[in-house]
């Protein structure tokens, strides 16, 4: 099944945490546009997570894509990389 999470309105609506819901580490996640002034907020027994370019996807194994209609600060993603490793979330 594939399920396409769209947003349509400004500010947050929900999108992250549905996708959280949605995905599992057989899912691939694809963010196709925008930039770090997203903040994707999913909280897990490891803690409370913000990403600014990683979609919440990432917390599950998820394979990630990000779009080259994004705009993308190197430092921002590594940010959000090294939120996931540090709590060991994911390995590889």
């Amino acid at each position: 099944m594939r399920n396409i999470v769209l947003g349509l309105m400004f500010g947050d609506e929900g999108k992250g945490k549905i996708i959280d819901f949605l995905t599992d580490d057989k899912t691939t996640v694809v963010r196709f546009n925008g930039g770090t002034n997203a903040g994707h907020t999913v909280v897990t027994s490891k803690g409370k997570f913000k990403f600014h370019l990683l979609p919440s996807g990432a917390l599950r194994g998820s394979d990630i894509v990000l779009g080259n209609g994004m705009v993308i600060d190197p430092s921002a993603l590594k940010n959000d990389l090294i939120s996931i490793v540090q709590r060991t979330v994911v390995s590889g």
